[in-house]
């Protein structure tokens, strides 16, 4: 039985309630031992509601627990160092939430502490780690639709429209590290080079469409300083060259259709907060391996790739196994959208080093 503790925690709203909690229920092998939220309140109504035995008003003080195994850090991007920290030197495996960190200078202060640390860490890039993702990668690298060519993806959020509830308000400022960019443009890119593999170089054009959001029930203006809307063009190292669109403030299908010199292959999907937080499928053309069912059952929404980067997390701390993304994987990401950034914003193309 592993212990989690879980930092972030609240009874009324929130990634955790609506993802993480829902998908522990299909997980026996996980015990969640404590929980903590920003005020002593919100964290006993947290433990009281999902059954933890200890509430915490400092989720560092939560880190340091010797109950607790597992640290999930799921609380808004700018507290996630120090939380991250706190877990690592007290020896404990670490779940992040994804965006790792605000910037890249985080991200790899984050990422050289977990190697130092030596325990087990996961980003929560769930949609990547999908069973679907996952078996679209699989079935690529074994020539199902022969060499991939081309890859045309649009992934949208319901997020960064023209309103936002107040507690979504930070997220409309780029100094806060979670943003159209690195929230829904990390997992797609992530999906993207799970599959057709890394990018080789990349071109773009980042725009805000909308420079102003209200505050859902106040009727408050804020200024948005992050890109809304996100066109990627990239040659990738196998040679498969992409156009990826990021879209905001709509509910589309996912459209993930790549074309291979002998078929062609799609990922669908569909859920208002994005690819990576509902159930995915894929096609081939051609007859290939069927996408292999979940283990889990009973799990709907977000919890259900969630649960599966749980599982896979619990897995590898058992078994010893290092196979979900972890810090290094989310320190390559943050690399990639920086290189994203600098190509929008001085209209060129940027390449990218082998591994970076």
């Amino acid at each position: 039985m592993l212990r989690f503790g879980f930092a972030g925690a609240n009874a009324e709203r929130g990634w955790a309630r609506d993802a993480h909690f829902p998908a522990l229920a299909a997980l026996p092998e996980i015990a969640i031992a404590a929980v903590s939220a920003r005020t002593q309140e919100i964290a006993d109504l947290a433990a009281e509601t999902f059954g933890a035995d200890q509430a915490y008003a400092d989720s560092c003080e939560m880190a340091r627990d010797p109950a607790v195994d597992v640290v999930a850090v799921t609380v808004k991007v700018p507290e996630h160092r120090a939380i991250v920290l706190a877990a690592l030197e007290a020896g404990k495996h670490v779940y992040c939430e994804w965006p790792l960190a605000r910037d890249l200078a985080e991200a790899e202060e984050l990422a050289a502490a977990a190697r130092q640390a030596g325990t087990h860490v996961a980003i929560g890039l769930q949609g990547a780690n999908a069973l679907a993702v996952r078996h679209a990668a699989k079935l690529v690298r074994e020539g199902a639709i022969g060499r991939p060519l081309s890859l045309r993806v649009v992934s949208s959020t319901a997020g960064w429209g023209a309103v936002a509830p107040p507690h979504y308000a930070y997220l409309q400022d780029r100094r806060n590290g979670a943003t159209l960019a690195t929230i829904a443009g990390g997992h797609t890119l992530a999906m993207v080079e799970a599959v057709v593999g890394a990018y080789a170089e990349v071109t773009a054009r980042n725009s805000i469409l909308r420079d102003r959001v209200t505050i859902a029930g106040t009727g408050e203006e804020v200024a948005r300083t992050c890109a809304n809307h996100m066109l990627i063009h990239g040659r990738h190292a196998s040679g498969c060259v992409s156009s990826v669109e990021i879209t905001a403030g709509e509910h589309l299908p996912l459209r993930f259709e790549l074309r291979g010199s002998e078929g062609t292959l799609e990922i669908r999907g569909q859920h208002p907060g994005g690819y990576q937080c509902g159930a995915l499928t894929v096609t081939t053309s051609a007859d290939a391996e069927p996408q292999p069912a979940s283990s889990l059952a009973g799990l709907e929404g977000a919890a259900i790739n969630v649960g599966q980067l749980h599982a896979d997390f619990a897995r590898d701390i058992r078994e010893g196994t290092r196979t979900v993304p972890d810090f290094d994987v989310a320190l390559r990401l943050t690399r990639l959208l920086d290189a994203i950034d600098m190509a929008s914003a001085e209209g060129r193309t940027i390449a990218l080093a082998d591994g970076e």
